[in-house]
């Protein structure tokens, strides 16, 4: 058994094996880069899927180092070629900005409550502030005011920078997306959702059944059986939190659009009500994702 550094130190002694292929499993960030510094350099590298993996019970029962490296060798045929994916890298940055947006709106939004009984926020307002311009501002004159005010004039010219970084980005994700991706069949589902959806989950067939892919969206359903009871506790939340956000977010605002989920939402808003209905019919887009790209048909109402 031998031990590499996961870093440039370590990809030169691999090297001087002269491998022609690497085999490995794809652990987040910390493949992302001996993936692809070897495959710059000429070498084959091959990935094994965390679920394939995971169905093998040996592999859960046995966590050595070796006994890793061992079930990796013996699984070559069930492994896939690793290919540079930019589109889950631009993803990744505009999920990353939108976090800091949110972030920043609250805090703008606390600081304003402290000097001022409006805390809207559109753009003209917020590029005044960003100068330091508050001659229009009704404010508490308060001990603080001062400083709070600074703090306003920080905040607002960071979240108008952040802004514009999230627009350039978009822009990028959705050229990334091929005009004739049957996502975009979907009705309600955009260019930018699309690619969403497409940089996270990367190959939809590690997803042999539309369950599987619910589950790693957090969209399944947690069930509880005690004798003759069944008791329904909502969603596992255990899957991909970006996902079950962004398909909540098109089921609310865009059911409409869709023919399937239009129908289920008029057969079914008797019985749930409020986040319960919008949630289902998360669940139920989620799948429609999954059929619509796994058999690569286009969407077809039903």
């Amino acid at each position: 058994m031998r031990k590499y550094e996961n870093n440039k130190k370590g990809y030169e002694e691999i090297l001087k094996m002269k491998p022609c292929a690497i085999v490995l499993e794809p652990t987040g960030v910390y493949a992302i880069r001996p993936c692809q510094y070897f495959k710059e350099r000429g070498i084959k590298v091959l990935q094994v899927s965390p679920n394939i993996l995971s169905r093998e019970k040996e592999f859960r029962g046995k966590k050595t180092d070796f006994y890793d490296a061992e079930k990796l060798e013996n699984m070559v045929n069930k492994a896939k070629e690793y290919e540079y994916n930019p589109l889950r890298e631009l993803v990744t940055l505009y999920l990353f900005l939108k976090d800091i947006e949110v972030k920043y709106k609250n805090r703008l939004k606390r600081a304003l409550f402290l000097v001022s009984d409006n805390d809207k926020l559109n753009k003209e307002r917020l590029e005044k502030l960003a100068k330091g311009d508050f001659t229009q501002e009704e404010l508490y004159n308060l001990e603080y005011t001062p400083l709070v005010l600074e703090e306003i004039k920080i905040l607002a010219k960071n979240l108008l920078e952040i802004q514009e970084r999230l627009k350039e980005v978009r822009r990028m994700i959705e050229e990334q997306v091929p005009q004739d991706h049957v996502l975009l069949t979907i009705p309600g589902v955009g260019r930018l959702a699309a690619g969403i959806i497409i940089g996270i989950v990367g190959d939809i067939k590690r997803f042999p059944r539309p369950e599987s892919f619910v589950a790693y969206c957090g969209l399944d359903p947690v069930v509880e059986r005690s004798g003759k009871a069944v008791i329904s506790k909502g969603i596992s939340k255990r899957g991909n939190k970006y996902l079950r956000s962004l398909f909540y977010f098109l089921a609310e605002m865009n059911y409409s659009k869709n023919p399937t989920l239009l129908k289920f939402y008029e057969s079914h808003r008797d019985r749930l009500q409020g986040k319960k209905l919008y949630t289902a019919l998360a669940r139920k887009l989620a799948r429609i994702v999954w059929s619509v790209w796994y058999n690569n048909r286009p969407y077809e109402p039903k």
